[in-house]
Parts: C-alpha cells; structure tokens; sequence
C-alpha cells in the first residue's frame, strides 16, 4: 500500500476547474517530483493534500485512512508537513527559536512554567547534527544565514512534527550552485530515514538528482507519470508544454 493515495481528486472555483481527475501515490521513503507550467495546478493540489482546500470530489488517503475533510491541523498531527517557498521563518529569532516556533519547550519553576531555552538548543543541535545541515550555531539569527542554511532549519523544524511525508515547494528556487546540491542532500537525507518528500520544482537538473518518479500536471490532470530512470528532461519538458497531451493511464 502507498504513503499517499489520490484517486480522481477534482477542486473548481467557481467555473474554474484546477484539478480535473488527479491520480497518483507516493511510496514510503520516495520522493516524487511534481512538475507542471505556472497554472497547471501544483499549488491547489498541496492546499488539497494539506486540507487548505476541500476537494469536490475523489479520495485522499493517508497510510491507509482518508483524510478528505480534515482540518490542516489534524492533517499535521497524521504525518504530513508543508514547507513553503517562503519558508515562513521568524528570521529576528535564532535558528533554535525557529526550530521549535510555536511549541517551545518548556520547563516549570515553582509551579510556573518558563521556556527551555538549554533544552532546545540542545535538541536543536541534535536535529541539525542528525540533517548534515552546515549551520554555524543554533544560537545564530536566522536572518543571518544563507538561503540554503534557511531552508536546512525550514527541514529541522519540519521534523520535530515526525512527519511521514514532507512536501517542499520549490527548495531550491533562487539558491546559488553550492547550496543547491546541500538542500538535494537533505532530500537524500529524509529518504534515507524512511521519510517520503514531494518535491514541487521548476529546476528539472535536481528534479532528475533525487526523484523517484516524475508526475507532470498540465491543466489540472497528470499528463504523465513515470519512473525517473524511465523518462528523459526532453520527454519531461515536452509533457509540460503539451507536446504529448494524453493524461497518464
């Protein structure tokens, strides 16, 4: 059984149809890349995923039980963690500050409880030791890393929810060549323990570097869905600009 099940998901927006009938799964510990032109859908399906968006019609299963329905939160709680271009990161805080945003660690002081710092950094240092990721200092701005460095303490907090399944939508957008192929480790980093990714990218190089499969969206439907060993960049581009227009059986 897959990680993750769609079968024949469809959301509109008025007369506006963004997803018409998408199919596909992803493996547990595979990453699978989801290509597609500006418009073809990529976004509305995480946001339908992620419980953003509520499909109209389909099925969304998640190791095994629907989660058609259910709030981003509970989403969350199954085992499923957006990270978005933006990052979302409170770069004015340090990098364990925004390792553990929102549930910090706490510890009680005469019957109050204070915040951990000691302990998040601790455990901070521990997540970023376990990633590779090249971070100076957890005690470190985040506003002072490089944008590669950002996107490592984007993955670290992702992985204190134990995430089953990480979708990273475009990780190494506007990254310089060094910190391209760091932000690729860590996606061979997370497959190796065991954690499946979605990788949404424009750069079909690194796409190819550590996807699995390859799903192509045009207009709302998967045009083609193949084994990375089994396709080509030519065959990959020319799904995307509707070279070939049959939807993927």
């Amino acid at each position: 059984m897959s990680l993750l099940e769609l079968k024949n998901v469809r959301k509109s927006f008025g007369a506006i149809e963004a997803l018409r009938g998408v199919t596909f799964s992803v493996d547990a510990g595979s990453a699978v890349a989801l290509v597609g032109d500006n418009g073809a859908g990529k976004s509305t399906l995480m946001k339908t995923i992620t419980g953003v968006h509520r499909p109209d019609a389909g099925e969304i299963r998640f190791d095994g039980l629907s989660i058609v329905g259910k709030d981003p939160g509970r989403i969350r709680e199954a085992g499923i963690e957006m990270i978005y271009q933006d990052l979302a990161l409170a770069r004015m805080r340090d990098v364990a500050s925004n390792i553990f945003l929102g549930r910090e660690l706490t510890r009680p002081v005469l019957g109050v409880r204070f915040i951990d710092t000691i302990r998040m950094r601790s455990e901070a240092e521990a997540m970023v030791a376990r990633l590779g990721a090249r971070i100076p200092s957890v005690s470190q701005m985040t506003g002072q890393l490089s944008g590669g460095q950002q996107q490592s303490v984007a993955i670290a907090r992702a992985l204190t929810f134990n995430p089953k399944l990480v979708i990273m939508d475009e990780p190494t957008a506007a990254l310089a060549v060094r910190e391209v192929e760091h932000v690729l480790d860590l996606i061979r980093t997370l497959k190796k323990d065991g954690i499946s990714v979605i990788l949404i990218s424009h750069r079909l190089t690194d796409v190819f570097s550590v996807s699995d499969r390859i799903v192509v969206l045009r207009q709302g439907r998967v045009i083609a869905d193949d084994a990375t060993r089994d396709t080509s960049m030519n065959a990959v581009v020319a799904h995307i600009v509707g070279a070939h227009s049959e939807p993927a059986s």
